[in-house]
This record gives C-alpha cells, structure tokens and sequence, in this order.
C-alpha cells in the first residue's frame, strides 16, 4: 500500500485486523509518521523500474494507492508499474471539494496560478498547502502568511506570518478560532477533498473570505473507490 493518508492508516488497521500479509509504504515527507499495524518502509522506490523491482523482489500481487490526491508523480509511477508488472492496481481517493451556495471559490491550476491570484496589496492569507511549495508564497513578501504544519521546518517573523504545528483532522471550532484569531483575508488551498481539512472551507464561507482553491494535477485512469470496504471487497476478488 503507497500510503500517507488519513483513509490508508484506516486501510491499513483493517487489513490488519484481517490478516492480510501487507507493506505500508510513506514517502518520507513528514518527520515523524504515523505509526502502522503492518510492516513500514520509508522512501522513495527510484522511478518506474525501481518500483517494478520491487513488486517482483517482495513478491507483490495487489497495489492501493491511497496516497495524497498531490502526491502526482508517485501515483503516475504506479500506474506504469503494475500495468508493466500485470499487479492489479486501485485508488481509494478522497472525493474531491465541491462548491456551496456561499463559497467564493476561484479555481487554479497549481501553485504559479495560487501565487498570482492573490491581490497585489497587502493581505493575511492562510495558506494551507502543506510544506513543499511555500517558497514562491513568501517571495511575496507584503502578505502576512499563516502555515499550519506538521514538522517545524520553517520560523517566520512576526512580521511576516505565524507557524502552527498541528495534525489533522481539523475541526470547525478550531478553524474558526484560527483564522479569526489571525485576522486571515484569503484562504489558499489545494483540493485534497475528504472531512478531516475541509473546515478551514467552511469558516471561509461564514466569514465570506475569498478561496484560492489548487485543482488536482492530472494522474492516468486507473479503478478508484473512495471507502477502505470497497478495497477489501476488491482485494478479494481481483487476481494477478
């Protein structure tokens, strides 16, 4: 199972409780992942051939990617390796955010397009798009940025923003204490789609705060479910 989600730590506890001779693997983005029920590696695999090697030398026979609906590259990689391997492949991805009467939502189609859709003045933007790509952000040096976090990997002065480390899920009392406390203008955030983050969404709308909301990069077709029952309904009938 390509993990990292909060669905594949669900995925991997009933695979567990079932019996199922698994390997839960993290890509390694955060310093201290979640602990699994089943046997963990951390890393990348080395591209496409580095993962077909290493379906055949752990003799794998079924591939879930449950990984981040972001996390692009690594589900293109498996898309070409089981199909090259003949492994069976599912997704199970969190349904992607829809817009309600209220919301004030303009889509982008990644980080460049987040960047330049914000005002040219001034604004305290909370930005919630995890740590990779906070760079182009900051090179705009007259917003003020909240980041909420997983591992400290950054400080801001005051002046600049403020740095939460939290884990998720959120809830909605929390995120409406945050973005007020903080003052927040502008919410930037990429469409990860499921319950645990979508709170921050949802105070945006009672507030009537603008949202920069990233769409999701493109991955090829693949069969993907959305409920860790489906994946087990599907490990029991699908064959190499």
């Amino acid at each position: 199972m390509l993990g990292g989600t909060t669905e594949a730590s669900r995925l991997a506890q009933a695979l567990a409780q079932a019996g199922v001779d698994g390997i839960f693997s993290y890509a390694g983005r955060t310093d201290a992942p979640i602990a699994q029920p089943l046997p963990t590696r951390v890393g990348g695999f080395g591209g496409v051939a580095g993962l077909q090697a290493f379906f055949q030398a752990e003799r794998i026979t079924h591939v879930v990617d449950a990984t981040h609906p972001f996390a692009a590259q690594m589900s293109r990689n498996a898309v070409q390796a089981c199909a090259a391997a003949g492994v069976p492949l599912l997704a199970l991805e969190r349904p992607a955010w829809q817009a309600q009467s209220g919301d004030a939502w303009q889509h982008v189609p990644d980080i460049t397009a987040a960047v330049q859709a914000l005002p040219s003045d001034p604004t305290r933007v909370f930005l919630a798009i995890g740590r990779q790509n906070l760079a182009p952000f900051l090179a705009h040096s007259q917003h003020w940025y909240l980041l909420r976090l997983v591992d400290p990997v950054l400080d801001l002065p005051a002046e600049r923003g403020h740095v939460v480390l939290d884990r998720g899920p959120f809830t909605l009392e929390g995120d409406r204490a945050l973005l007020q406390a903080h003052g927040i203008t502008h919410v930037v955030s990429k469409n990860s789609g499921g319950a645990g983050a979508q709170a921050k969404l949802t105070v945006a709308r009672e507030r009537g705060l603008p949202v920069i909301l990233i769409d999701r990069p493109f991955i090829p077709p693949r069969q993907t479910v959305c409920t860790v029952d489906e994946v087990l309904r599907w490990m029991a009938t699908a064959r190499r």
